[in-house]
């Protein structure tokens, strides 16, 4: 999702794209991202790739998730550190934070308490990734920055029953009890915890602004600034796809972290604001999966296969 939506804002800018499909380049294979980096020698590299997914998905490949993205940011920003004058944004996500942060989040907020159970595993690969760009940045000179966004959405989202994100999950269940008339949908947690959402071609558009302006060591959030709860974004959701059933909540299943909303001063000083809000990019990510999934009105739920 964010490398596609990267690749449609780099259209715009005066650059050849090099892009490489993980059937084509395995990055937890040292060997193989060192022949790839040594071929192309990107001048700019931008980390958007990971093993990602909802609190289930985390819960459940814990180990992989912690496996595959060390090895993701470890093989990339040690070659890429190997090759002269290269430009390099790692791409992190606000569940470094402490389940506890203050709020809204400042980035001094890292490693300042214990993190969220529930992403553990991922959020530790982050500030791995985080850390490894601040000490080769510090040891060897290297020109490497990071940013860390809020929760993203948007086209090209994970559609996938075990391990999609809560927008795309609800997307999902919404559309299905629509198609099928269920009287009610029953979402996991209390309902009650707050989150932050940015449209995913607003964060390419804000990775491409730090690209060309931001110099600094210190990582960046990057975020929307607006927050809400699962219990009110389950409405708009269901407002958005036209399912006028019951919303209920299971509170045996974990809220996560109460509420996650970042500090995102750093950036909007710098001259950026997201352009998309909620609303707005709900229905463009219901009309993505609609088309993507090519569900029509009246015919099966495709979301399943």
């Amino acid at each position: 999702m964010v490398g596609a939506a990267l690749v449609r804002q780099l259209q715009q800018e005066n650059c050849e794209i090099l892009g490489v499909s993980k059937a084509d380049l395995d990055l937890r294979q040292q060997a193989d991202v060192s022949v790839w980096m040594q071929r192309e020698r990107p001048d700019i590299i931008v980390i958007a790739a990971a093993k990602v997914g909802g609190i289930g998905a985390n819960a459940a490949s814990s180990a992989d998730f912690l496996y595959d993205n060390l090895m993701i940011a470890s093989h990339i920003i040690h070659e890429a550190s190997r090759q002269k004058g290269v430009r390099l944004l790692f791409l992190g996500s606000s569940c470094i934070y402490p389940k506890y942060a203050p709020q809204p989040i400042p980035e001094d907020a890292l490693l300042s308490g214990p993190l969220e159970p529930t992403n553990e595993a991922y959020a530790i690969a982050k500030i791995a990734g985080l850390k490894l760009c601040q000490f080769y940045r510090q040891q060897y000179g290297c020109d490497f920055i990071s940013a860390m966004p809020c929760n993203l959405y948007g086209k090209g989202d994970r559609y996938h029953a075990g391990n999609s994100h809560v927008i795309p999950a609800m997307l999902m269940k919404f559309h299905a009890a629509k198609m099928q008339q269920d009287p009610a949908v029953t979402l996991w947690s209390t309902g009650q915890a707050l989150r932050e959402f940015l449209y995913v071609d607003d964060l390419a558009g804000a990775l491409i602004h730090l690209l060309k302006f931001y110099q600094g060591a210190r990582h960046i959030n990057v975020g929307s600034g607006r927050e809400i709860s699962i219990q009110d974004l389950a409405a708009l959701v269901a407002e958005t796809v036209g399912y006028q059933g019951k919303i209920v909540f299971d509170p045996s299943y974990p809220d996560g972290t109460p509420r996650k909303l970042m500090d995102n001063s750093v950036l909007h000083e710098s001259g950026w604001r997201p352009k998309t809000d909620l609303r707005e990019g709900l229905h463009r990510a219901y009309q993505d999966y609609l088309l993507r999934y090519e569900v029509l009105e009246g015919a099966p739920n495709a979301a399943a296969a």
